[in-house]
């Protein structure tokens, strides 16, 4: 559906402001965490309500419970809470819920005060595609690499393309039977087959199946008729990077081909992880769907933003009808760089309504997005046809073919929960809550919770403060000795962490038992061969509070005594 103009909230709301005023925010509680060691304490504050709350509730829970404790109501004029029964070391999820004059608001946080360190992540699958697996072949072992120094043991499958979605599926249920208690991730990489189910109508354009990666991620549901709502959870954090069928039909010349965008997608994420290049911690908010009678897609942004990148931190773009060009989404989105962006829009699969400049409505159009080069590493899209992203020149498959953009997803139908990535969790983690969701996290109105169209394209695994690896580690023997040596991260760290394994591949086991604060370690006594791994040490400090942030590991190897 084209939008003529904005929607605006009850009529109620609007009497404080002109009648033009979007205020799609006030259905978020926008939340960030201060946090102190001694004594023990995590304050939480937000944005007060610019039209006057009636309460605030805040709940909290443990990172891995299913239930909010008891809620501590606040009053309306409330912008904070401080909670003192807190460890060092604890990692505590709140939720803030505001009741205002016609309107509930929701607001999630995972705060932590030094978050523990979390070195192995388990068992990942990597599915990929044959199609140019052999002219990738140094780019995908490199990733593969970079998946084991994050703490992930690797398994990989080649498949291809006309394969049948049950084959690729009885791959991943055969390592998940065969260790369930380690399996965790599935990386689909470049044209993996697509599963369709479902009849849903989350836009307005009729019933129809829905492209369903959450398919590969569940481990025990019955799929046989083609749900449209996921039959039991998921058990595995699901991701896509595919670039098949897009040709660039709008383009003013060509565009790359799919394996350029596969190899390019292969080159930023290994920049991202070793921290090559960085982004101002800012979000963009291009927000013209706006209140859609409490449903309120754009509040997605809004909720998760502030805890992600920190209060104030949100740059709105002008979607109004007449806005000027360099004003509109599209032009601050290639004008700046943004750790994540939020867009929403009538229109079609490859393009967004008033947040470009294209037609009468103002399109932005896939072709921009690459060819004006989109700079934002994380964005969440909303708009019809957007959650058919398997179709010619998705708008969305399009956030991941620029220069530094790693993820996308549908945010809104439903609401997105992605508050854990602040402290230290892959971006899948919070795929798979969200898939999973049902009413633990809320939104006023939260429609098609655990749809099966419930996807995340690009790399699963990815986190969102990578940490300056440490570099150039050698391992020499010197009789039953091996003497390791490595130049220092190119940031404040810490500390550093040595690591041992059999086998290139792992698992890895630590061998420190404390951070060490010099570039040099001896393993004594160590006959057998094996491989060595480095990893950085970071204390690192968020919106959300506080964690032990390690950074990709670097490798050496050494032969066996004698050889």
């Amino acid at each position: 559906m084209k939008l003529l103009r904005r929607f605006l909230l009850p009529l109620a709301l609007t009497t404080s402001l002109s009648i033009r005023a979007d205020n799609t925010f006030v259905y978020a509680v926008q939340i960030s965490a201060s946090v102190q060691s001694s004594p023990p304490s995590i304050h939480l504050q937000w944005e007060p309500d610019p039209y006057g709350a009636h309460s605030y509730t805040v709940s909290r829970k443990g990172r891995n419970a299913t239930a909010w404790g008891p809620g501590t109501v606040l009053p309306g004029n409330a912008s904070g809470f401080t909670d003192p029964n807190v460890v060092v070391g604890g990692n505590h999820e709140y939720q803030v819920v505001k009741v205002g004059k016609s309107y509930t608001g929701y607001g999630y946080i995972c705060a932590g005060i030094n978050a523990p360190l979390r070195e192995g992540r388990g068992k990942l699958i990597l599915i990929v595609a044959n199609t140019y697996a052999a002219d990738l072949a140094p780019e995908l072992a490199r990733l593969k690499s970079d998946l084991i120094g994050d703490g992930w043991q690797v398994i990989r499958h080649d498949v291809s393309p006309a394969d049948t979605t049950t084959r690729v599926k009885n791959l991943v249920l055969a390592d998940y039977r065969a260790d369930p208690a380690n399996v965790r991730a599935v990386f689909l990489f470049g044209h993996v087959p697509i599963r369709r189910s479902g009849t849903l109508e989350y836009d307005g354009h009729g019933a129809r199946p829905m492209p369903a990666d959450s398919f590969y991620g569940d481990m025990d549901g019955n799929w046989s008729g083609n749900p449209s709502y996921l039959p039991s959870d998921v058990e595995l954090m699901v991701g896509r990077v595919d670039f098949f069928n897009m040709p660039g039909s709008t383009a003013s010349g060509p565009w790359p081909s799919e394996l350029d965008l596969l190899r390019n997608y292969l080159n930023k994420d290994y920049a991202w992880r070793h921290k090559l290049f960085t982004v101002p911690r800012r979000a963009l908010m291009g927000n013209r769907v706006g209140d859609e009678g409490g449903i309120a897609s754009a509040a997605t942004g809004y909720r998760n933003f502030t805890p992600l990148a920190g209060p104030g931190a949100i740059e709105e773009a002008n979607v109004e009808d007449h806005a000027p060009p360099n004003e509109r989404w599209i032009a601050l989105l290639t004008g700046g760089q943004y750790l994540w962006a939020y867009g929403c829009g009538g229109g079609g699969a490859s393009s967004m309504s008033q947040l470009g400049t294209h037609g009468l409505y103002n399109d932005v159009w896939t072709s921009d997005v690459v060819e004006q080069d989109a700079q934002a590493v994380f964005s969440m899209l909303y708009g019809s046809h957007l959650g058919e992203w398997d179709t010619t020149d998705n708008i969305m498959r399009a956030m991941l073919g620029t220069s530094i953009g790693l993820t996308a997803c549908m945010g809104g139908k439903p609401h997105w929960y992605l508050h854990h990535v602040a402290l230290g969790d892959p971006i899948g983690y919070s795929a798979r809550l969200t898939m999973n969701n049902n009413t633990l996290y809320k939104a006023q109105i939260n429609p098609f919770r655990r749809g099966v169209h419930i996807s995340l394209l690009g790399d699963p695994t990815l986190r969102l403060d990578p940490v300056a690896p440490a570099s150039n580690l050698s391992a020499t023997r010197s009789g039953p000795n091996v003497a390791l040596n490595w130049s220092t991260s190119g940031e404040s760290v810490a500390g550093y962490h040595v690591y041992r394994a059999t086998t290139p591949a792992g698992p890895y086991t630590r061998l420190t038992p404390r951070l060490l604060t010099t570039s040099t370690f001896i393993d004594r006594n160590r006959t057998a061969a094996g491989t060595y791994m480095v990893r950085a040490i970071k204390l690192q400090l968020t919106p959300s509070g506080s964690y032990w942030n390690p950074s990709q590991g670097i490798f050496a190897s050494v032969g066996r005594l004698g050889t």
